[in-house]
C-alpha cells in the first residue's frame, strides 16, 4: 500500500522543485568545471567530480515546514541531492532556545544533513511581523552562504498566499502586492515554495500520517497580530459570506497577477532608457507620455535606486511623485522612505538622498 494521500502530495510537490533544482545544477555546474584541455595543453589532474547540490528547508516545527522537512528527507536521497535544515530562534518568546534546540534534534532525526539553529535579534522597524520577517531571511541567505546551499525550502501554503494577497489588497498598493509570494523568489532562485497550491490542512494530515511531532506557534492565534486576525477572523468571514473556495480563488488571483506585474515590469524597463536625458535624469514629458501603470514602475525603480527601501515603498508614495508629471503646479519636493526627495527641476525629475 502506497503512503497516505497527503504525504503522496508533499512528496510530489517536492519531487517537482528538487527537479528543477537539479536541472539548474547540471546546466550550470559552477566554479567546480575547468576549461577542457585544448591542443598541446598540459592536462590537468582528474577534475573531482562535481558535488551533488545542498538542498536546505527553513524549519519553525510547525505542521508546515515539518511536512516539507519530511518530504525533503524523503525526496532528496532518492534524486540524488544533499539535504539540510535551518531554524531560526526569533528570541521573542521564552524557552525559544529550547524549542529551537528540539526542532533541530527533529531535522536530524529525519535524516537531514547539515542542520543548525541560528538566533536573531529582531528589531522595530516596519512593525513586530516585518521586522521578524527581515531578521529571518537575513539569517536564511547568511546560512546558504555559509553552507553553499543550492536553494532554500520555505513551507508557505495556499492558505498564506491567499493571506498574502488579502494584506495587499488592504494595504492598496497595487497589482505586485496582489501577486502574493512568487514560488522562486531569491537571489538567484534562491527560494523555492514547493506548497502554493496545497492547502494548510495537507500538510497537517501528513505530520500526522507520519506521527510527526508539530509545534503550533502562538503568535499564530495572537490577534495582536494582523496576519493572525485575518486567518481566524477575515478569511472565514469571508468565506461564510461568499461560500466555500475563496482561498483557492485568492490564490489563483495572485498566480494571474503575478503574470501581469511581470509583463509590465518587462515594459517600463525598456521604457525607462526612453525617458532618460544623457545625463540619465529623467524627462517629465517622455514620462508623462507612458501609460499610467508603466509610468509608475519607473518611478518606483528610481525611488529604490536612489535608496528608498522596497518594503517602505507603498502606493500613496509613488501617486505623490506622479503627481509632478501629471499634476504639475509647481509643488514642492516629495518625501519619501530612507530620506529620498523627488523634485521637478527644469522639466525633469530628480530622485536622490537628501
Amino acid at each position: 500500500m502506497g503512503p497516505h494521500p497527503a504525504v503522496a502530495a508533499i512528496r510530489l510537490a517536492v519531487r517537482r522543485v528538487l527537479h528543477d533544482i537539479l536541472d539548474e545544477h547540471t546546466r550550470n555546474p559552477g566554479e567546480h568545471d575547468r576549461p577542457s584541455d585544448g591542443p598541446g595543453r598540459i592536462p590537468d589532474a582528474p577534475r573531482e567530480r562535481e558535488p551533488s547540490p545542498l538542498v536546505l528547508v527553513a524549519c519553525s516545527g510547525g505542521a508546515d515546514s515539518m511536512a516539507l522537512a519530511s518530504a525533503l528527507a524523503f525526496e532528496a536521497p532518492r534524486l540524488g541531492a544533499r539535504a539540510g535544515g535551518v531554524t531560526i530562534d526569533h528570541g521573542l518568546q521564552a524557552g525559544s532556545d529550547l524549542r529551537a534546540a528540539e526542532v533541530t534534534l527533529r531535522l536530524r532525526g529525519l535524516g537531514l544533513d547539515p542542520v543548525e539553529s541560528v538566533a536573531v535579534i529582531v528589531g522595530r522597524e516596519g512593525g513586530p511581523e516585518a521586522a521578524a520577517r527581515d531578521a529571518r531571511y537575513a539569517a536564511l541567505d547568511a546560512a546558504a552562504e555559509r553552507h553553499g546551499a543550492a536553494a532554500v525550502l520555505l513551507g508557505h501554503t495556499r492558505d498564506d498566499q491567499a493571506e498574502t494577497v488579502l494584506l495587499g489588497l488592504a494595504r492598496g498598493s497595487g497589482i505586485r502586492s496582489l501577486s502574493g509570494m512568487a514560488a522562486v523568489s531569491g537571489a538567484d532562485g534562491r527560494y523555492r515554495r514547493p506548497f502554493l497550491r496545497l492547502d494548510r490542512q495537507t500538510a497537517r494530515k501528513a505530520c500526522m500520517a507520519q506521527s510527526l511531532p508539530v509545534w503550533d506557534d502562538p503568535h499564530n492565534t495572537d490577534p495582536a497580530y494582523t496576519r493572525s486576525r485575518l486567518r481566524h477572523e477575515g478569511l472565514p468571514a469571508l468565506e461564510k459570506a461568499l461560500g466555500k473556495g475563496v482561498v483557492e480563488a485568492l490564490a489563483r488571483t495572485a498566480r494571474l497577477s503575478r503574470d501581469d506585474a511581470d509583463a509590465l515590469d518587462a515594459w517600463a524597463g525598456r521604457a525607462e532608457a526612453g525617458v532618460r536625458d544623457a545625463d540619465g535624469r529623467l524627462e517629465c514629458a517622455g514620462l508623462h507620455a507612458l501609460p499610467p501603470a508603466v509610468r509608475r514602475r519607473v518611478l518606483r525603480r528610481a525611488a529604490i535606486d536612489a535608496g528608498a527601501p522596497a518594503g517602505s515603498l507603498f502606493a500613496r508614495h509613488i501617486e505623490e511623485v506622479d503627481r509632478l508629471i501629471t499634476g504639475w503646479r509647481g509643488q514642492g519636493a516629495i518625501n519619501l522612505p530612507g530620506r529620498v526627495v523627488a523634485r521637478r527641476q527644469g522639466g525633469r525629475l530628480v530622485i536622490r538622498q537628501g
